[in-house]
């Protein structure tokens, strides 16, 4: 073997690997930084500050598309753990928003993110719904938070329809158990609100007849 030979395929292998090592990094910090804006983004939206969450989507979809560049042409940091989840974590902030607003849903493509990765991401934001079904309830919103309710449980019921193996959904299956989960104990607690909200009206319908009634004694 010729030991000059090893040194010239060494080296360049050396550099390749470096440079991939690099891109690496990058990918990760990038995903990290989605990440945070798409958590950002869903506490905005519960707070009903929608134009702060649609800036900050919007500061995420530039840094997803740099993630997404810096990973092309390498499959293993496309199909990464930290890329993939990043990828769900920005699909989930922009579902939470269209479903808060009553809005369609931006499909896979146009937000840049893989199919099992959108997928999960609707999972979680339908599972954010329960929060804004008990912040209606609170508020005496019991309309929209039965429409909420109810976009919750249609997500639940698309979900199972998407019978595929793990591999390729990425544990999907264990997304939509969460989320039949929050569904149920979701809908029992709008249940004991409309019931308590109907007790609460027949007592003040009995309460002014009584009233009347005496009045007119």
């Amino acid at each position: 073997m010729d030991v000059n030979d090893l040194d010239t395929v060494g080296g360049a292998l050396l550099s390749r690997l470096e440079a991939k090592n690099a891109q690496r990094e990058r990918v990760l910090a990038i995903s990290r930084q989605v990440v945070q804006h798409a958590a950002r983004a869903i506490r905005a939206a519960h707070r009903g500050d929608w134009d702060g969450a649609a800036s900050i989507l919007a500061d995420g979809n530039r840094l997803l598309q740099e993630m997404n560049a810096a990973a092309l042409g390498h499959a293993d940091l496309a199909s990464a753990g930290y890329t993939l989840d990043a990828q769900k974590e920005h699909a989930e902030a922009h579902l939470v928003l269209a479903l808060l607003l009553a809005r369609e849903l931006p499909p896979p493509d146009a937000l840049g993110v893989d199919d099992a990765a959108w997928l999960n991401g609707l999972g979680e934001a339908a599972a954010e719904m329960r929060r804004a079904v008990l912040d209606r309830i609170r508020r005496g919103e019991v309309a929209d938070a039965e429409r909420l309710l109810e976009a919750l449980q249609d997500v639940h019921v698309f979900l199972g329809t998407v019978d595929f193996p793990d591999a390729i959904t990425r544990g999907l299956k264990r997304t939509n158990d969460m989320v039949r989960g929050v569904a149920e104990r979701t809908r029992g607690d709008l249940t004991v609100a409309v019931r308590q909200d109907e007790l609460t009206a027949a007592i003040d319908r009995l309460q002014a007849l009584l009233t009347a009634a005496g009045g007119g004694a």
